[in-house]
């Protein structure tokens, strides 16, 4: 007879399930989520309850507030941090996908919430991931305000595990940016990522992992560090570098470069009857692009539409603001510069297309 129909009567735990675990993951992740609070979420409760408090009526300074909300996952790039072992990084990855999506429309990022999926509770692994999160809801300026663990024996491997994330943010009615702002004679600012960042990865493991046979471990000389560390760099969070955009200079529009690629999302923010046109030759995408592309046989077309060739974010501006655009984004350590142009579509049969090679 099984274990949990014995003579000794069925048990969550015989399950697979342990609430023990699960309680002591919350009280190791309490002292990181404690630095995220917003001054909108001091005293209002703590992380254990059944829902996560903010008080918009703190929130002024706006008139006509519109909401914005955003989920995201981090893909498998979380297999790559099972593999190693490092849990501490992949949170910043889920901060980036999802409060960058809500500061492309101009929103501040208020909070997050975040649900982790594991095969097994090991309170030390969650805590670890819960502390990813906190430090990119700290870069991001928004709060982390509670989230669930999951325990799924049966369906995850012990230590198989999975993130996903829903943000929500604000952004005055009347300063929404977005297509509608973008005009023909407008300058395409390109912001570098830090790497591969979170999307694409399905392809990045099939082409370095399955097809090359390369060790995480092993040192890459082009590289400059081993293959792991190069995979598990975590996502750049550009919410804050965007919002200080938009209070020095005129914006008319963002685009977060994910899934799909630089041109088909910067695509998504360009209006009928215009087209954005990116030069490859503005920058030299960095060597692990490259490596994925020469290792699987990859064509650029393929790469660029899977991987973000070196862009992790878009600010579409008027000609007037380009230099205070990329004074500003220089101050604050990001590497910015002139990719393109808006102008009249023409012929183009898309909104978005890369001309030229890069440098």
């Amino acid at each position: 007879m099984s274990e949990i129909t014995g003579t000794t009567g069925a048990s969550y735990a015989a399950a697979g399930v342990d609430i023990e675990a699960g309680d002591r993951a919350v009280e190791l992740m309490k002292e990181w989520v404690k630095k995220t609070q917003r001054p909108e979420t001091t005293g209002l409760g703590g992380l254990g309850g059944f829902a996560g408090l903010f008080d918009a009526s703190a929130l002024k300074r706006y008139e006509r507030p519109l909401l914005a909300s955003a989920t995201d996952g981090v893909g498998t790039k979380v297999d790559l941090a099972r593999k190693l072992g490092v849990y501490d990084t992949i949170g910043h990855d889920l901060v980036g996908m999802v409060v960058d999506d809500l500061v492309v429309c101009g929103a501040e990022p208020l909070f997050m919430t975040d649900y982790i999926c594991v095969g097994k509770v090991h309170p030390e692994r969650v805590a670890a991931i819960v502390k990813g999160i906190a430090e990119g809801c700290v870069l991001a300026g928004c709060a982390l305000v509670g989230g669930e663990t999951a325990e799924h024996p049966g369906l995850l491997g012990v230590d198989d595990f999975d993130v996903a994330g829903a943000g929500t943010g604000v952004v005055e009615a009347d300063q929404v940016l977005g297509a509608d702002r973008i005009r023909e004679g407008d300058v395409v600012i390109a912001m570098a990522s830090s790497g591969l960042h979170s999307n694409g990865y399905s392809l990045v493991r099939h082409v370095l992992l399955d097809r090359a046979k390369m060790s995480l471990d092993a040192q890459v000389a082009e590289l400059g560090r081993t293959l792991g560390e190069e995979l598990l760099e975590p996502t750049r969070i550009y919410s804050l570098d965007c919002l200080a955009l938009t209070r020095t200079t005129e914006v008319h529009a963002f685009s977060h470069v994910t899934g799909g690629g630089l041109a088909n999302n910067l695509a998504r923010v360009v209006p009928d009857g215009l087209h954005a046109t990116v030069d490859r030759a503005s920058w030299t995408p960095g060597p692990v692009f490259d490596l994925v592309g020469k290792a699987g046989q990859v064509e650029r077309l393929e790469l660029e539409k899977t991987l973000n060739m070196g862009v992790g974010m878009i600010a579409v501006v008027p000609p007037s603001s380009v230099d205070v655009a990329l004074a500003t984004l220089a101050d604050r350590g990001v590497e910015s510069w002139v990719a393109g142009e808006i102008t009249a579509r023409g012929d183009h049969k898309t909104g978005a297309t890369l001309m030229g090679d890069y440098a």
